[in-house]
């Protein structure tokens, strides 16, 4: 359910979660109420702290359960209780049933009416309550007038090929309000920098406790990094480009001191998600960095503000911790991160992807048409891109230029097509000339795999 989540909703997965959760409870509040309009008023009860007992059962298997994250499931089921007891028919007198009420059960529709108007409106007024509560927390006030400090390990500035002039082409620096967003949490946290802390520890010779002050006033890089969601499928979204701006935690783990044995390099969230990368490739020289700054300005909240990790060359479900915490040094047998019991791959590699962008699938087109998209072999980097019609032989695309092996590549294809239904499709070479894989293989457990294939149709007069 998950991946079709994610593979028909996209970045809109929690909101249509959140949605269908709704859903689901006003259909058993349904079910509630007409058992305690018919009498059954202990089975309504019942049925209410089974709904309960299963919210806080939902609780404790998320990362780091705490009494604070049971408490508006208690809460609930409590105040659903009473509002039961307040709102259902009372059971009549053996007096009034004498007198010659007929049903066990009355109503006062009146009362009924005048109640429901007012456990509503209470409803109304302590969600409004609790909105403006919650905006005291937001952050983006904080973020707004944040001043980062100047990165000495300046990025490498773009060609000026890197941006191809081919229209339909996605940008080569994903602007952050389209960059995609995967990760476990329904609410975005709100950290703020005054309290926020890393802690460094397990298989280590001196522990760390690190600022957000402290974080600023080591050196700082910039870089431009491609980050891609083992989820994305074929040709799919869940992929971005952007300059990111940090600290290299290879500098941090020497500063703590590496013992042996410390394999695994542990991420943790401040809603308790955690992720386990390898600590061979954090430590091989590549620019993997605490990232404090995104495309210029201080991470977005739904980026991880004020500090997450970002690993060249691995998919984000092994190395990108969003609102980080912790980095913990283990050995890989000693600690599963969250999406390993649920069948990922303890090590996520990114594959080689070639997208086609541009013309869209299935559009009407000229017979001269440029076919275009973005591969990305993100640390290996992409020595070649090319394009197949119809089963032909391979054509070599033109390849814009890059900053550095980590990031995608944009790539054109001008092609001269008869009239017709084509199918197109389009292959990348990492930089040791190895190419994508060819036979399909799903997201789960490491990655999707494949050729991305459009079909147009062209004709000699545009439509």
């Amino acid at each position: 359910m998950r991946d079709w989540a994610i593979e028909q909703f996209g970045t809109n997965d929690k909101a249509v979660l959140v949605f269908g959760a709704l859903i689901v409870v006003l259909v058993i509040g349904v079910g509630v109420g007409v058992l305690a309009m018919r009498g059954q008023r202990t089975a309504a009860y019942a049925l209410t702290c089974v709904i309960g007992l299963m919210g806080g059962f939902a609780v404790l298997i998320r990362p780091a359960p705490s009494l604070g994250k049971l408490m508006p499931t208690i809460v609930g089921t409590i105040v659903s209780i009473a509002v039961l007891w307040y709102l259902a028919p009372r059971p009549v007198s053996e007096a009034d049933r004498l007198a010659g009420e007929a049903e066990p059960m009355g109503v006062d529709r009146r009362r009924f009416l005048t109640g429901a108007i007012g456990v509503g409106s209470i409803a109304v007024f302590a969600g409004g309550v609790g909105r403006l509560l919650q905006q005291r927390f937001e952050i983006n006030s904080e973020r707004n007038a944040l001043v980062l400090p100047t990165a000495g390990g300046k990025a490498q500035a773009l060609p000026a090929n890197a941006q191809l002039s081919a229209s339909g082409l996605e940008p080569f620096v994903t602007p952050n309000s389209e960059f995609y967003r995967i990760d476990t949490a329904l609410v975005v946290p709100q950290v703020s920098k005054n309290s926020w802390k890393l802690k460094v520890h397990g298989l280590v010779d001196n522990e760390l406790e690190i600022t957000f002050d402290d974080l600023l006033a080591r050196p700082q890089v910039e870089r431009y990094v491609t980050l891609s969601c083992v989820s994305n499928k074929v040709g799919g979204d869940l992929v971005g480009n952007a300059l990111w701006q940090g600290v290299l935690v290879k500098d941090i783990l020497e500063e703590a001191g590496l013992q042996e044995g410390a394999e695994q390099v542990v991420g943790r969230s401040v809603d308790g998600w955690t992720c386990g990368s390898p600590t061979e490739v954090i430590m091989d020289g590549r620019d993997a960095m605490l990232a404090v700054a995104m495309n210029g300005e201080p991470l977005p909240a739904r980026h991880g503000y004020p500090v997450r990790m970002v690993v060249p060359g691995l998919y984000g479900y092994v190395s990108a911790t969003k609102w980080i915490t912790e980095l913990k040094l283990t050995r890989w047998e000693d600690f599963d991160a969250y999406w390993i019991p649920r069948g990922w791959s303890k090590k996520g590699p990114v594959k080689t992807m070639a997208r086609i962008d541009t013309p869209r699938n299935g559009s009407d087109q000229m017979s001269t048409v440029a076919i275009g998209g973005v591969a990305w072999a993100v640390h290996r980097g992409i020595s070649q891109v090319q394009v197949r019609v119809d089963e032909g032989e391979w054509r070599d695309a033109d390849l814009g230029g890059v900053p550095s092996n980590d990031t995608w590549v944009q790539w054109v294809y001008e092609l001269e097509a008869d009239p017709g239904r084509h199918v197109i499709e389009a292959r990348a070479f990492d930089g040791d000339g190895v190419p994508q894989a060819e036979e399909p293989a799903p997201v789960a457990p490491n990655g999707a795999q494949g050729y991305h294939r459009i079909t147009i149709e062209t004709s000699n007069t545009s439509n």
